[in-house]
């Protein structure tokens, strides 16, 4: 629709201009986010319960789902880099919380929430080497 005033030709954008962008942009916006609790928008992670051991709970994760071979095994560029040993493991500490509770790691596959949990608690009380 066009408007004049004062001989200057104002245009006023149709609502298909303007509504349809920004439902776009919405969901996108929702489709690209994943809600998961403890750290992704859901319901806080009650970790009381959720064992949080390094040797015992963690590091057979890790072992098992992320030091491999085109992820993060020895000599990987791949994000934090290599995730064999405690060390790696602590310094990356945030990357690895933000990847398991938004559900980006590990590629290829996906921990359970009982796997899940056990990452992200133990980073949440402090990630201890025990």
């Amino acid at each position: 629709m066009t408007k004049f005033r004062d001989k200057k030709v104002i245009t006023i954008p149709d609502m298909k201009t303007t509504f349809i962008p920004a439902i776009l942009v919405i969901t996108v916006i929702a489709a690209c986010s994943k809600s998961s609790t403890g750290g992704g928008g859901g319901a806080p992670l009650d970790c009381s319960t959720v064992p949080k051991s390094w040797s015992a709970n963690v590091e057979p994760i890790i072992q098992s789902s992320c030091n491999l071979a085109g992820c993060h095994s020895t000599g990987s560029m791949n994000g934090p880099g290599p995730l064999t040993n405690y060390n790696q493991v602590f310094n990356a500490r945030a990357p690895i919380r933000a990847a398991v509770a938004n559900g980006t790691m590990p590629k290829n596959s996906s921990l359970s929430s009982s796997q899940r949990n056990s990452i992200l608690c133990w980073i949440d009380s402090g990630a201890p080497n025990n």
